[in-house]
């Protein structure tokens, strides 16, 4: 056992200030870093000490592990967090930090090495009966070779990165005409990204459904899963909703599903939170995907249908502790609904929409909870992935999560940038969504007429407002006009 009683995040925004608030529960320090840009940020604002490191860019700032290394060790921390995103699932950080002297609150560097291979851990699942999707499990080097895979396989078929992530390095292939352009564009992207032209080739899936498992395993072997979240609405293989439990798949499914990834835990020897990322066919079959071996966006999804502080238990398996023997009995109670309020919109292809929030409203009522990364008349800078926040809503079943979902996203207001919040509102009220019919395609096809439907929902509550800033601008004997806005209210509202 090791007490950590200062730890420094190594991140930014809602995740950094989601680690300084499980720190500030447990008693321990905490240690902001920053850019530049993000003197003034909540999370510098809420740590307990801050260091600069530098100017925006990301390689001169939060990927600059050098830098990092060097301000833990001038704080005098005990341990780093990564939280999720830049350095969080790159091995050579977490080894720098441990030859520093330093805990490395996540997995070790060789299971994340492992397991940021795609190709070397399809190679390890496959040894260990975990289903992987058809395809090969070594490296592909030529076009002629990935000719005879592809026909074997049979199309379509997808070429994907063995370093990748987030759809980089990654083409799907319909047919042999396609085959070497998708193989070149495919290496040569998964090159500039990730410094590693490898890629290999699997059977292409139609439309499933994304669906993963939460896991927590400690430094004594054991490892236990905290049941699965949905996350097949996405944008560009990015997850924009995420909920638990999934609404597709039954109980006999659930089962093999959390065996296989218990089984993948323990075959890379995994200690800390990660998750093992699944994909599921319209036949019901699932594969494993990926495994992520950090902290996940959408943990709060878990937190809040088993109680459990996934961050705190991060820390506490850091320390050396072993798994709580309560663990082993938590259940999955209700469900829980997380989005992903992103600087982005969704009008133009998500195109990020940095700007200064003019003023900003978040929902009231209990079973709702808020991790932000900025507060009114904050800058959203461009340099950073644009999310700005996460809403995470419970209910005792599906339906009430929902209901409680649509309230909340009407009782929030962003100004003075555009975000996501409309679509969401939208989705929440699609027949399609309330019924849990959806797959990974869900937004690709039908985002143009969930934007159409959200802009004729709003005409009333924009209509509502103008009426309403007439009202405060009208005189006592402005009677013909008050007699004009009550009859534009009998009618609709729309002006």
């Amino acid at each position: 056992m090791r007490k950590i009683k200062k730890v420094l995040v190594a991140n930014r925004g809602e995740i950094a200030l989601r680690i300084i608030r499980a720190c500030r529960e447990l008693g321990i320090e905490s240690v902001a870093v920053y850019s530049d840009v993000d003197r003034l940020s909540l999370h510098v604002l809420s740590a307990d000490y801050a260091f600069s490191l530098g100017a925006a860019p990301s390689v001169e700032s939060y990927l600059n592990i050098e830098k990092i290394v060097e301000v833990a060790l001038q704080a005098k921390v005990d341990a780093i967090h990564p939280g999720y995103g830049f350095l969080a699932e790159n091995a050579d950080f977490a080894r720098a930090v441990e030859d520093a002297g330093i805990i490395f609150i996540g997995p070790s560097a060789r299971t994340i090495e492992l397991m940021g291979s795609k190709i070397a851990s399809r190679q390890i699942m496959e040894r260990v009966g975990v289903p992987v999707v058809p395809g090969t499990i070594d490296p592909i080097s030529s076009i002629e070779e990935a000719r005879k895979v592809a026909a074997k396989i049979g199309y379509p078929v997808l070429i994907k990165a063995s370093a990748g992530g987030g759809g980089k390095g990654m083409r799907k292939v319909a047919d042999e005409a396609e085959l070497e352009s998708a193989f070149r564009t495919a290496s040569s992207e998964a090159q500039a990204s990730f410094g590693d032209s490898t890629v290999y080739i699997e059977k292409y899936i139609e439309n499933p459904r994304h669906i993963e498992v939460q896991i927590i395993g400690d430094t004594y072997g054991n490892v236990i899963h905290l049941f699965e979240r949905e996350c097949s609405i996405q944008r560009r293989h990015q997850k924009v909703i995420e909920e638990a439990p999934s609404p597709s798949i039954n109980d006999t499914q659930r089962k093999a599903l959390f065996e296989a990834a218990v089984k993948a835990a323990l075959a890379v020897d995994y200690y800390n939170a990660g998750t093992v990322e699944f994909i599921f066919d319209k036949e019901g079959n699932f594969y494993f995907l990926e495994m992520n071996t950090r902290l996940q966006v959408e943990h709060p999804v878990t937190e809040f249908v088993t109680g459990v502080d996934i961050v705190k238990e991060q820390i506490l398996i850091s320390e050396g502790a072993r798994l709580r023997r309560d663990l082993k009995n938590v259940s999955c109670w209700g469900h829980a609904i997380e989005f992903r309020l992103y600087a982005e919109d969704p009008k133009r292809n998500f195109a990020p929409t940095p700007g200064k929030i003019s003023y900003l409203q978040w929902p009231n009522g209990g079973f709702v909870r808020i991790d932000e990364g900025v507060y009114e008349g904050w800058e959203v800078p461009i340099y950073y992935d644009p999310l700005i926040a996460k809403m995470i809503v419970w209910g005792r079943d599906r339906k009430e999560a929902i209901d409680r979902s649509l309230r909340a996203l009407f009782d929030t207001r962003i100004e003075g940038i555009t975000t996501t919040l409309d679509l969401f509102r939208a989705i929440l009220r699609d027949q399609d969504f309330i019924e849990g019919n959806f797959d990974v395609s869900y937004l690709d096809k039908r985002l143009n007429d969930l934007i159409k439907d959200e802009a004729q929902e709003l005409l009333p509550v924009l209509a509502s407002a103008i009426l309403e800033s007439y009202r405060e601008k009208l005189t006592v004997q402005d009677n013909d006009m008050w007699k004009k806005v009550a009859r534009l209210e009998s009618v609709g509202g729309c002006v």
